[in-house]
């Protein structure tokens, strides 16, 4: 059994994908996942699964589009995946509810910090698969826009670091 975190992507932001966390469990436990706990209200969940990573994507994926009647984005990583995103963070000592990892499939592009737009005061670094983004002045009034963003998913570090120890302690 491995330990998963999965994130879905624009669930209960702005108005958008409207998924209470009840039902967001009750779907994890219907596809088998074992210990499924949510964490906040923007498409967090952890749990247990003898399937891969990509069956797993696959098939919450497919449940949530049957649920919510459109695909609904998930990343999943495994929790020593999502520790490793944490400890990986390039903007180590900073607020981390202004430092984001936005999770995604793929290796972000080499370029993506070059063609962001509306970049003020926002620090942007390559990880893995994930693009870390410093919001000095705070992410309400960034008007940042990153390729990144539109297949991914972000979340801070803050909230990083919560799941990865929720995972843990599965």
């Amino acid at each position: 059994m491995t330990n998963y975190i999965a994130l879905l992507h624009a669930v209960n932001v702005g108005g958008t994908g409207k998924l209470p966390m009840t039902e967001l469990k009750a779907l994890c436990d219907g596809l088998g996942f074992i210990g499924a706990r949510t964490y906040i209200a923007s498409g967090n969940v952890v749990f247990k699964s003898g399937k891969s990573a990509a069956d797993v994507k696959a098939a919450l994926e497919q449940a949530l589009e049957a649920h919510m009647g459109k695909p609904v984005g998930v990343q999943v990583r495994t929790q020593s995946q999502m520790q490793a995103v944490f400890d990986a963070n390039p903007f180590p000592g900073r607020e981390g509810s202004r430092t984001l990892a936005v999770f995604t499939d793929a290796s972000p592009a080499a370029d993506t910090a070059d063609t962001a737009t509306g970049r003020t005061t926002e620090e942007i670094k390559l990880g893995e698969r994930e693009v870390y983004v410093y919001f000095p002045d705070g992410m309400g009034r960034s008007k940042l826009k990153i390729s990144a963003m539109k297949v991914g998913t972000g979340r801070n570090m803050n909230t990083t670091a919560k799941l990865a120890a929720m995972a843990a302690a599965l």
